[in-house]
């Protein structure tokens, strides 16, 4: 028996009490924030759900104020809304102060909370995929946009001796060497001969539809993979495809790789544990996402 507002099939398990989040962005048609945060819901047997949220450019305020009225249990958020999603939240986190920049919110009582877990993501990635600790080390970033400026602070964060940022703009890697404090600066691609990781944080490699990969050096790297070698740990924030050319190319040389899509996973799995307060399920939602860039090509956020 209905109320007679709703016909035809229902998702199973989901009901007027199912608690929501979402990705916002536009566009999200092909974010793989649902698939994850999905898995994970399901592997903790939460009567939680995550959808994608297309909102315009420009309507980023108005779309928080809907968080807050419908009881929305919290949002990912991707391009072009984190800065503005920044200037709307009740506060944010040190983390998301630091960046003007937010992708991920949460409530804390009556509070919007904006945080940024891409660092964070980051750094469990790179400790997964090689082992490896920033303290003390000298660390390398190509780019100079929201994921790098994320990464540059991360690392500072975590203790680096010192964060080189190396971009062709040098306006803008004065502005994301200046994330990093006292530790971050601005280099050149021969600092890169002597960083224990370098990081490409530009889309330089990625296949797919829904990004300008032309746009960078014309696809080609800013730091060839011939200045790198053993005792080095590379990583591309590059997910799809899962090994990108610089990547294999840096590889081959003998230093250790590290692929985009474990930022990603981690990323997320930090925004589920702001949501719900439990620790994330990151090996079901790992076997998740590989699944399915692997199958599918998928390559938003």
């Amino acid at each position: 028996m209905t109320d007679g507002l709703v016909s035809g099939p229902v998702r199973p398990g989901v009901s007027a009490a199912t608690r929501v989040v979402g990705v916002m962005g536009d566009p999200v048609a092909h974010s793989l924030s649902p698939l994850l945060h999905n898995t994970a819901f399901a592997v903790l047997g939460l009567d939680w759900v995550s959808v994608g949220f297309a909102v315009p450019d420009g309507q980023a305020a108005p779309a928080v104020a809907g968080v807050r009225a419908l009881g929305i249990a919290g949002l990912s958020v991707t391009m072009p809304h984190k800065a503005a999603v920044a200037a709307a939240v009740d506060r944010l986190t040190p983390v998301a102060a630091a960046l003007g920049a937010v992708n991920c919110l949460y409530r804390d009582g009556d509070d919007l909370v904006g945080d940024n877990t891409d660092g964070a993501g980051f750094l469990a990635s790179v400790h997964r995929g090689a082992g490896f600790d920033p303290a003390g080390k000298r660390c390398l970033v190509v780019g100079a946009g929201g994921a790098a400026r994320a990464v540059v602070l991360a690392l500072a964060d975590a203790g680096a001796a010192e964060v080189v940022v190396v971009n062709r703009t040098a306006n803008r890697a004065v502005a994301a060497a200046a994330v990093a404090g006292g530790r971050g600066r601005v280099g050149t691609v021969a600092d890169a001969a002597d960083a224990d990781l370098v990081v490409d944080a530009t889309p330089t490699g990625m296949a797919g539809t829904g990004t300008n990969v032309t746009e960078v050096a014309g696809g080609e790297p800013l730091v060839p993979a011939d200045r790198l070698g053993p005792g080095q740990v590379v990583a591309d924030l590059v997910y799809h495809p899962l090994v990108t050319p610089w990547l294999a190319a840096a590889g081959a040389r003998g230093a250790t790789s590290v692929g985009g899509l474990g930022m990603l996973v981690h990323q997320a799995a930090v925004q589920l544990e702001r949501w719900t307060g439990r620790p994330a399920p990151v090996e079901a939602m790992w076997e998740a996402a590989t699944d399915e860039v692997g199958s599918a090509g998928v390559v938003s956020r």
